[in-house]
């Protein structure tokens, strides 16, 4: 799935639906290429657990495998899991250029807002590309 930017200028998100995938910032570079390529996805949906659920317990050293439209892959290494609030949100460390091929994995984390009807907080995990079968 490939994501844009709403008209506000925010990150698009996949639909927040049972089943949907995470879905590729297509203003960011694919998976493998330098630079960081943007992976946005739901932790809960109305139903339930979404494809992010898990997406905190990632840890550094943990492998990532993406497969790309071209059915090569490019796994990445887990460097850093992070937890910002939204209303700190530190665009420019996670959508800011890189000197290598990264990658950002991005959901929603902390303490759900009844009134609001989201998430305070944002969780990002940071990886490295380590192999790549292109």
């Amino acid at each position: 799935m490939q994501l844009g930017l709403n008209t506000d200028g925010t990150a698009e998100v996949p639909p927040l639906a049972p089943g949907s995938p995470a879905g590729w910032y297509r203003g960011s570079p694919t998976p493998g290429e330098l630079g960081p390529s943007i992976i946005l996805g739901h932790v809960t949906s109305n139903a339930g657990p979404a494809v992010f659920y898990r997406l905190g317990d990632m840890r550094p050293g943990d492998e990532i495998t993406i497969t790309r439209a071209d059915a090569t892959t490019a796994t990445f290494t887990v460097d850093a899991v992070e937890q910002y609030p939204k209303a700190d949100f530190p665009t420019q460390k996670v959508y800011g250029n890189t000197d290598h091929a990264a990658l950002r994995l991005i959901t929603c984390g902390g303490i759900f807002d009844n009134t609001a009807g989201s998430h305070l907080d944002n969780i990002v995990v940071y990886a490295t590309l380590t192999d790549d079968s292109a």
